[in-house]
Formats: C-alpha cells, structure tokens, sequence
C-alpha cells in the first residue's frame, strides 16, 4: 500500500486528533472520513498483554483513569473514558485495542503501528503486535516505526514484507540517526521530526533509497513548503486541512 498512496501521503497523527480525541477509533474514523491516506497511532501492552492504543505512559492526561497503563488490565482500561477530556460529545469513547483498529481499518488506510517504548518497554510487544498484524492478513495495510531500532530488527525478522520506518528525535538528541554515519539497520523511510527537515536532507534521504515522513505538521504555509520540497509524507493531526493545501481536497 505504501508505495502506491499519492506524495506526500497525509498521515493523520493520532488520527484526526484536531478534531477528536487522540488514539481513539472516533479519531481514526474522523481521519477516514476527512480523506487521511493513513492514520498514525501508538501501540503498547496492558498488564495482562493485549496491546492497547495509546501515547503516555500515565492516563491521566486523556482519561479519567489514574496510574501506569502498564499497570493495568486490559478489562480496567477498557472502562476508562478517553473522551471527555476532548469534549462532551466524545463521553464514553474508550481506549481501543489494536486487534479492533485492525478489523476496521485495514485495507481501507495505510496503519503506522509505532512500537511505543525503548527496549525495556517494547519487550513482547513486537512479537505481539506482528502476530496480530498477520492474523488480520493485514500486513499490506501496515507500517511499522519506532525510535529504538532493535525493534524495527525484530519486526524485520518476523514480518519482513511489511515497511519499517525510524523514528529520530529532534535536534541533536537524533542527530546520529540522521547522519546515518552508524548502522541503524535496514528500513524503508526516515521520520523526522519538522525542525530538521530541509531541502538537502529530501535529497539526501532519497539518494539512499528511502522516504522521508516529517512530523507534525499543521501549519498551511509549512505543509505547502514540504509538499513543494518533495518529502513522501506529513503526519498532521488536521488531516483534512492539510489535504487542502495539497489540492487534493475531497
């Protein structure tokens, strides 16, 4: 599916989470219709392993719940409201699994799966999520990032048709990666963070074989600049407007 979606493939990141709360199936669905070309989300385990849809390492900032997710079940996540902090009319909207994002969404829009975590954190949960990922025969759908490479190694090694892409930080903290002066393993695109992304590392990106996928980007004049520079994709979490700047608008 990645090589086949229009350039820049707009990534809704998060899903639509402008316009609806973050990580959620109302924000993946919102993305759909607003004519995202893929969705963003991040992937981590509950205490009993089911993997779950979601960024921090606490609930409190997005739901009602207090605590670590990791110290959690999956039944204990599940009751918690991950919608009320966006707005009222998203009470009740819960935290969803990966197993239901696959059910609904592939085939329909290209599925980032970050691998949320360094490597204490992401052990089982490669394996976890790839086992899914090849359940739901959902491996064209998909595409894998992370920051740490060694998991986008082992994704490779169990799922090596489905396209990886490194996460760098920004600034000097990503540097090394960027340089690509030392082996961060084999992978199909660069994801940089906004603020490093020029006109020399498209080129640069692009004489090694890969893509470039700049995040996060909402600004109209900026998208419009990237689009220009020739970069393979934008994550944003106004999808639709993006679109717009784009000329590709439904």
């Amino acid at each position: 599916m990645l090589a086949t979606l229009p350039r820049p493939i707009v990534i809704a990141h998060r899903g639509a989470s402008s316009r609806a709360p973050e990580n959620t199936m109302a924000a993946f669905e919102r993305a759909l219709r607003d004519g995202a070309e893929g969705i963003e989300l991040d992937a981590k385990l509950s205490r009993d392993g089911k993997v779950l849809i979601f960024h921090d390492a606490t609930l409190s900032r997005t739901t009602d719940g207090h605590g670590k997710v990791s110290e959690k079940t999956a039944a204990e996540l599940r009751e918690l409201d991950a919608g009320s902090h966006f707005g009222p009319e998203f009470r009740g909207e819960k935290i969803p699994f990966l197993d239901e994002v696959l059910d609904t969404f592939a085939g329909k829009l290209l599925i980032n799966i970050e691998f949320k975590g360094f490597r204490a954190q992401t052990a089982g949960l490669v394996d976890r999520v790839c086992d899914l990922v090849l359940r739901h025969g959902a491996q064209g759908s998909v595409l894998f990032s992370a920051f740490h490479p060694a998991s986008l190694s082992r994704a490779a090694r169990l799922l090596p048709e489905v396209p990886r892409g490194l996460l760098v930080a920004a600034g000097w903290l990503g540097a090394w990666a960027r340089s690509f002066g030392f082996s961060f393993g084999d992978y199909s695109a660069l994801h940089s963070h906004i603020s490093d992304c020029s006109a020399q590392q498209v080129k640069r990106v692009h004489r090694l074989g890969r893509r470039l996928h700049v995040w996060v980007v909402n600004e109209p004049a900026v998208i419009g600049r990237l689009g220009n520079m020739g970069v393979d994709g934008i994550f944003t979490t106004d999808p639709a407007a993006a679109l717009r700047v784009l000329g590709r608008a439904s």
